[in-house]
């Protein structure tokens, strides 16, 4: 039985702010200790973040590995860390939301474009910077675009 992409505990709350590289290493461990990936899957994140930044937009940062540690990944899984407080992605970019992403095959785009539709509008980044429970997070993301 495969796992869920999105589970109850790939879920931070409440992370105080720190570097935008303890931060992609902070999401490549959830991966990595919820079964997604294996350890070097983090190097390629973090690799992705040095050629081009995985800052979305609208306080949402989406950091991924890049496709030759693709091999590196045994499960689709997505990952999120809240940050109330904010982690500086350079540029004058601050992520509030920053969601670790391990994509296997086509399955995870399906979720991939429901986090995107949702992270477009401010006010569901707000909801989700905020958000008390990670239930509330999932749910969010469900409900997708407005």
């Amino acid at each position: 039985m495969s796992k869920q992409v999105l589970a109850i505990e790939n879920i931070q709350l409440k992370v105080a702010s720190e570097s935008k590289d303890a931060a992609i290493e902070r999401v490549g461990k959830l991966l990595v200790s919820n079964g997604y990936v294996n350890e070097n899957y983090i190097e390629g994140m973090k690799k992705r973040e040095e050629e081009v930044t995985t800052y979305m937009g609208n306080g949402v940062a989406i950091p991924h590995g890049m496709n030759e540690y693709k091999k590196q990944i045994l499960e689709s899984g997505i990952v999120i860390a809240q940050y109330p407080d904010g982690v500086d992605f350079g540029s004058g970019n601050v992520a509030y939301v920053v969601i670790g992403i391990a994509g296997k095959g086509e399955e995870h785009m399906e979720i991939l474009s429901k986090i995107a539709l949702t992270v477009q509008y401010e006010e569901n980044v707000e909801k989700m910077r905020y958000a008390k429970t990670k239930e509330e997070i999932i749910e969010i993301i469900n409900e997708g675009e407005m």
